[in-house]
């Protein structure tokens, strides 16, 4: 058998001209598509600049609910027109909550469901737990028409946990659409290489390909303060050779073709599921390594 399928990752800039976000988005999917991709990643919270660098209760107005999300309508529509898998980042109120989610769209505009993220940072210029509640979907995959696919967002990228649990829930590709660059306390901190070598790990410890899209350009902050995004964006086969690889300040399209078969095929044989052990990893359910967490806590 033999189930060959088209990734592509994206990265570009993004301004407060939402519309213009939008419509730059719209037209990296459709270059992608014409390069045979299936599967198209856009950035973390596209459709305007990175807020979370200020904390600044305006900026809260900008969440809308999933349901009837335009945001989602309009690449649901887009999907659908070209017959591409389209996750699609945005910002969430739901009731008096607000969380930084996904909204996956299958290649016929259907809308298969609702990721939360699920870790949250708070640092100098990613000041996120200002904005978003911890995510409650719990790590989420979806049967889509190229195959089975996981999605973290951004920081999620950090926790190998996150991607294991995808891998055993079923994902056959991993997805992490990012919002990541300078560091406005320490010029001197690059951590693009870092970043990658992380996601790479991912893909190698669960063979499986992993797409990572990241924006670029440098967005001004409410008091003098900057952030320059390193785009980087990449996609990484089952062992965790990056393939594909963007810049760190121009506008991309990133594409690479995977055998979903071969690939299930060498994960079944190379014995990492195989072998796992859960009775031993009880450690992984406290946050101190000894006292299992009581509830979900933040």
């Amino acid at each position: 058998m033999m189930r060959q399928v088209t990734v592509a990752a994206t990265q570009m800039h993004c301004d407060w001209d939402r519309a213009g976000n939008i419509a730059r988005a719209e037209k990296l999917v459709r270059a992608a598509a014409a390069q045979g991709a299936g599967l198209i990643l856009i950035q973390e919270l596209f459709e305007t600049p990175y807020f979370c660098q200020d904390q600044h209760y305006p900026y809260l107005e900008l969440a809308a609910p999933f349901e009837g999300n335009p945001l989602i309508a309009h690449f649901s529509a887009l999907a659908r027109e070209l017959g591409v898998v389209l996750p699609v980042s945005f910002f969430e109120r739901a009731g008096q909550a607000c969380f930084n989610s996904l909204a996956m769209v299958d290649a016929d505009g259907s809308v298969l469901g609702l990721y939360r993220k699920s870790h949250i940072p708070d640092g100098p210029g990613y000041t996120e737990k200002f904005y978003f509640s911890p995510g409650d979907t719990g790590f989420r995959v979806w049967n889509t028409k190229v195959g089975t696919i996981g999605v973290g967002i951004c920081w999620d990228q950090w926790f190998p946990e996150c991607a294991r649990a995808m891998a055993l829930m079923g994902a056959e590709i991993l997805l992490y659409p990012t919002a990541i660059g300078s560091e406005p306390h320490d010029a001197s901190l690059d951590s693009s290489g870092h970043w990658q070598r992380v996601m790479q790990g991912h893909a190698g410890a669960n063979l499986m390909p992993l797409v990572a899209s990241n924006r670029i350009g440098t967005e001004a902050g409410l008091n003098g303060t900057a952030m320059t995004f390193y785009g980087s964006s990449f996609i990484a086969d089952q062992t965790g050779a990056k393939v594909a690889e963007a810049d760190r300040a121009n506008e991309d399209v990133l594409t690479a073709t995977f055998d979903l078969d071969a690939i299930a095929h060498q994960r079944r044989s190379w014995g990492v599921f195989r072998d796992r052990r859960p009775n031993l990893y009880g450690a992984l359910l406290g946050l101190d390594g000894r006292h299992p967490s009581a509830g979900g806590a933040a």
